[in-house]
């Protein structure tokens, strides 16, 4: 009896050891905690919602081994025990250079592809919108207007027929080509490294584009300028990175058909908004839909609210009812992974910004 109750504490005693510890600054509700839980048995999972870092005690950040956070970030001597950061977002360009990602060893990964199919929907959204001239009808109707010439002024710029370029192709512009291809459109893409064109990241079963099957050509960072004259539709959702910092300025405008209309989902800057107005009072560029901003909330004084070719919408391209729960199913994928030691999904590339 004795040498068995000494083999059962042994064995306590090892899987206390085994114990990982793991913190979630996000609003999860209890049930979404459980599932996480039945990743493992070796699981424990602290729960503290915060965006505030001081709001986490020190004894936590001591033993935490991997942290689901949206941007709590600890400093490196707070998380020795840290091995993984996973992120409740895909773009974390405004926490690139916290110290804890650059510490040795430890893995960082995003949400990327969690939000492709509302992003996406919303792409197609305001591709029809813009090319049915929907803006302008709102405003007849507002000044209940029934105009004589609507034949001339309504006849629309179709998807059947019409070259879409993407302007990064991740998990978003894959799951947009992916819902164009039933319309009748000539896909387009550019990519930062377009020698390797498979899609490695998290996306859901039955979605988007992982060997780029469905896109014509797919166009080199470098060779932007010879996809745009190409399009009758832009759609702009690239990372923002140094590289892509004012990517669509007044030299990329002034190759676009002066029919064109661009869609914009990506980050605030990388459309030069300063060219983006002078393209369409020069009647370079058709019209615009634009999601995100160099500074938000957008200002009332900004020009942009008064431009009648610009739909304009307060960054919600990737908001869904049901996004923790889309973003549980990329966390507990990746865990998974971690637990048998397979490489993790969406893991930043430190050097590149994403």
């Amino acid at each position: 009896m004795n040498g068995e109750k000494f083999s059962l504490d042994k064995e306590i005693q090892i899987r206390m050891d085994d114990i990982i510890e793991v913190l979630v600054t996000v609003g999860f509700n209890s049930e979404q905690i459980k599932q996480i839980e039945k990743a493992s048995p070796r699981l424990h999972v602290n729960q503290i919602i915060t965006r505030d870092t001081t709001d986490i005690p020190e004894d936590i950040w001591g033993k935490t081994k991997i942290l689901y956070t949206s941007d709590v970030l600890p400093s490196p001597e707070q998380a020795s025990n840290l091995r993984w950061v996973q992120f409740h977002w895909a773009g974390i360009d405004s926490m690139i250079d916290a110290p804890i990602l650059h510490k040795p060893g430890l893995m960082a990964t995003t949400l990327s592809g969690a939000a492709a199919s509302q992003a996406a929907e919303y792409v197609i959204m305001m591709l029809l919108a813009l090319g049915h001239h929907l803006p302008q009808a709102m405003a007849l109707q507002n000044r209940t207007e029934w105009p004589e010439d609507r034949w001339k002024r309504f006849r629309p710029l179709e998807l059947r027929h019409s070259t879409v370029g993407i302007v990064g192709y991740g998990s978003i512009g894959r799951q947009i080509a992916k819902l164009l291809i039933p319309f009748g459109a000539n896909v387009l893409a550019a990519k930062h490294d377009a020698m390797h064109i498979e899609d490695t990241g998290y996306m859901p079963e039955n979605m988007g584009d992982p060997n780029a099957d469905l896109v014509k050509r797919i166009y080199p960072g470098m060779a932007i300028k010879s996809m745009l004259k190409e399009c009758d539709f832009i759609v702009i959702c690239t990372p923002k990175t140094p590289e892509t910092i004012n990517l669509i300025s007044e030299n990329e405008f002034a190759v676009c058909k002066p029919t064109a209309f661009l869609i914009d989902i990506s980050r605030g800057g990388i459309v030069d908004h300063a060219a983006l107005i002078s393209a369409i009072k020069d009647q370079n560029l058709a019209g615009a839909a634009l999601d995100v901003f160099p500074a938000e909330p957008l200002l009332p004084d900004n020009p942009l609210w008064e431009m009648p070719e610009i739909i304009i919408t307060p960054h919600i391209a990737g908001t869904t009812s049901r996004y923790n729960e889309q973003a549980l199913e990329v966390f507990i994928t990746n865990l998974e992974r971690y637990l048998t030691g397979e490489p993790l999904l969406n893991h930043i590339n430190l050097a590149r910004g994403y």
